[in-house]
């Protein structure tokens, strides 16, 4: 087998993006965690290493990280990652859009037998990222999605681990596939995308909801209003990064010490104070994935 270790992608550049990284943010007093980020992808005018994202974290008070796969590489990674590094958990998943094609390959079952082992080590503490979307998947392609969660559900359900859900354009199919086969006892909508409507429904079945920097986008008025119903318990924070760099970095490399520009807006929104945000959100990424020390 590849030695996964070595397993890393750069995120493309079209020579239009601002490449530097921003400058790092006021550290915070309370500590917190990035319950989701892909840490693979190299991006930026230089790539940082694992070692160099996690110094730039636990510099700004972020002091771990959930490191999410999407196929089979990436899983491996992931939990290559979290075995190597205290401060790293691993989620391992087939991604949703990447399921057709496994399918189309016949190569589905297997690649869900892989995700089946590594959620066995014990510093993989989630299945994800998992779910459906219905923006970047054609309606031949939904089959294989579905067919893909619902594994990824059973898998969560055996290994006693928390689920990573990612939903996209596919709020009703997610909420009724989960009332019809029984969601997790853990289950995080990561990058939630619903409104306050959908928030609520999933607050009351129990699920987290789990805010990145698109949050502060000026669009995005729905996820604040979704923030503001949602109880604090079921709060909590990502970067999913290299992706969703909140404003005003918007359009930059993002990374797991951005998570402080994140949460500082949204205690703003809630008109809270920031500490105790940040013990809330760090205390429910501890109920969801257990502790990082092992």
């Amino acid at each position: 087998m590849t030695d996964p270790s070595n397993y890393v992608r750069t995120r493309s550049q079209d020579g239009t993006r601002d490449v530097r990284w921003p400058d790092a943010p006021e550290p915070l007093t309370v500590p917190v965690y990035d319950n989701h980020t892909h840490l693979e992808i190299e991006d930026g005018e230089v790539g940082l290493s694992l070692d160099e994202q996690l110094e730039r974290a636990g510099a700004v008070g972020v002091i771990g990280v959930v490191q999410a796969g999407g196929d089979i590489e990436s899983s491996r990674w992931s939990a290559w990652a979290a075995a190597s590094h205290p401060r790293v958990l691993a989620a391992v998943a087939i991604h949703p859009n990447e399921a057709p094609a496994y399918a189309a390959a016949g190569r589905l079952d297997e690649a869900i037998s892989v995700i089946d082992e590594l959620a066995a080590q014990p510093r993989v503490r989630a299945i994800g990222e998992t779910g459906l979307d219905f923006f970047r998947t054609d309606d031949d392609g939904r089959p294989a999605q579905l067919e893909s969660f619902e594994a990824h559900i059973a898998l969560a359900k055996k290994h006693g681990i928390a689920m990573q859900i990612h939903d996209r354009d596919a709020h009703d199919a997610v909420l009724e596939t989960l009332e019809r086969v029984g969601a997790p006892d853990r289950t995080v909508f990561h990058c939630f995308s619903g409104d306050a409507e959908m928030a609520t429904i999933a607050a009351e079945r129990g699920y987290y909801l789990s805010f990145a920097g698109n949050i502060t986008f000026k669009n995005a008025q729905n996820l604040r209003d979704a923030l503001k119903v949602t109880p604090r318990e079921r709060i909590l924070a990502e970067t999913d990064a290299p992706f969703l760099t909140p404003t005003p970095h918007r359009g930059r490399p993002n990374a797991p010490y951005l998570i402080p520009v994140t949460v500082r807006f949204m205690a703003a929104e809630l008109g809270v104070d920031l500490d105790e945000l940040c013990a809330q959100v760090a205390a429910n990424t501890l109920a969801a994935y257990g502790p990082f020390e092992d």
